[in-house]
């Protein structure tokens, strides 16, 4: 006769107990079950705002210790591309709603202009000019031209970054 238990374990929740259940990432509904991972899913959602904090720490702290513009950009952009190869473009949508070409474009004019700011301070240009001002909560805030153009470098490779993975996407969705 029937094995007692066999029936029971086909119709039990935990049969299919690696399929993802609901969407952790808004557009994880684009892949079929069997291409997702809940798992996956999970970290990205809660990884994906300390790896944004992450990149703008290394910008900020850039000009003075180990980082800048290029580093944060690219630690941003891999955030973003976690975010699309989990969520595939809806979900990279959700993350970054703007134009990447408008990104990477405003990063250039950010950084051109950083780097011929030196020369309203009398320095030459991609000196390091210093300024300062005081903020109410924060007290007096130092910094230095050379932050603006980390700033577009910093937007100059997260648009990069992004329109690469937008004519990828693109790529792979019309290939099939």
């Amino acid at each position: 006769g029937p094995r007692r238990g066999a029936g029971v374990a086909a119709r039990s929740p935990s049969a299919h107990w690696d399929a993802p259940q609901q969407r952790w990432l808004p557009g994880a509904g684009e892949r079929p079950g069997t291409e997702r991972s809940m798992l996956l899913e999970i970290h990205t959602r809660a990884l994906f705002t300390s790896i944004v904090v992450l990149s703008l720490f290394l910008l900020f702290s850039g000009h003075l210790r180990p980082g800048g513009g290029f580093a944060g950009g690219l630690v941003a952009g891999l955030g973003f591309v976690l975010r699309f190869l989990v969520g595939g473009r809806a979900d990279l949508g959700l993350a970054a709603p703007v134009d990447p070409g408008l990104v990477a474009g405003g990063g250039l004019v950010i950084a051109a202009g950083g780097g011929l700011l030196p020369i309203a301070f009398g320095a030459p240009p991609l000196a390091a000019a210093p300024w300062e001002f005081h903020a109410p909560v924060f007290g007096t805030v130092h910094g230095s031209t050379s932050l603006i153009l980390d700033i577009g470098i910093y937007l100059l490779v997260v648009g990069i970054i992004l329109k690469l993975i937008a004519a990828s996407g693109q790529t792979v969705g019309e290939a099939r």
